[in-house]
């Protein structure tokens, strides 16, 4: 590297459109990186809560295992606190679409009014989750009286665990857009934080299925993997 061009450099004047392409395409590359590490996260994700769901479902068969739902004396019978919970994490990641839309027409304050929004009902969903674990310990469901309950404390635990990781990305985006306004930069990172945000949503949809169903229910699944 020559220091004396480097020194007589004039980075407010137009720069010629090989450096100008050089850096799109560097861009689209670091984006195309990002997408498929995010794809092998999400992979790695889904093997995690299908090795967990599987041991749920095998334990399910044994005798000392009670279901959180079916009789009226049960949490989950009703679910409408779960349902509140549902409909935070819902919330969250269509404010989060709202975000990404925003940033693609470059409107700022709508990008940051998305994002922020989807950190804040991301933070409520936490905060009642961990509301939803004390109301079960003071009816008496503790993680160590029945296999279900901590398959339920378990399974929560490690959802909510994986959301926090991705408020810490999504925290750093907001900073970021908040900073630099370089919304046309950023587009592509919001994309992939709605796309975990989204996957996050479908996996606790699966979460609230299986611990919300019946002792026949999970039986039948049971059944069919084999158990």
């Amino acid at each position: 590297m020559n220091p004396f061009k480097t020194l007589g450099e004039k980075p407010w004047l137009a720069q010629p459109a090989g450096i100008e392409h050089s850096a799109r395409d560097g861009l689209a590359t670091a984006q195309s990186a990002a997408r498929i590490a995010l794809r092998f996260i999400l992979a790695i994700v889904t093997v995690i809560f299908f090795l967990f769901i599987l041991t749920f479902l095998s334990r399910s068969q044994y005798p000392d295992f009670q279901a959180l739902a079916g009789q009226p004396w049960q949490p989950f019978t009703d679910p409408s606190r779960l349902w509140f919970n549902t409909g935070l994490l819902a919330l969250s990641s269509l404010a989060i679409q709202f975000g990404v839309y925003a940033a693609r027409r470059e409107q700022l304050n709508n990008a940051i009014a998305g994002i922020s929004s989807a950190v804040f009902f991301a933070l409520m969903f936490l905060l009642a989750q961990l509301s939803l674990w004390q109301h079960l310990q003071s009816l008496g469901f503790y993680i160590n009286t029945n296999p279900a309950n901590s398959y339920f404390y378990l399974l929560t635990a490690i959802h909510g665990l994986h959301l926090l990781g991705g408020l810490l990305v999504l925290t750093n985006v907001v900073f970021r857009v908040w900073y630099d306004g370089a919304l046309d930069r950023l587009s592509g990172p919001l994309q992939l934080c709605a796309t975990y945000w989204h996957y996050l949503l479908g996996i606790w949809l699966v979460l609230f299925a299986l611990l919300t169903s019946r002792p026949e229910t999970i039986n039948a699944l049971a059944a069919m993997c084999g158990f």
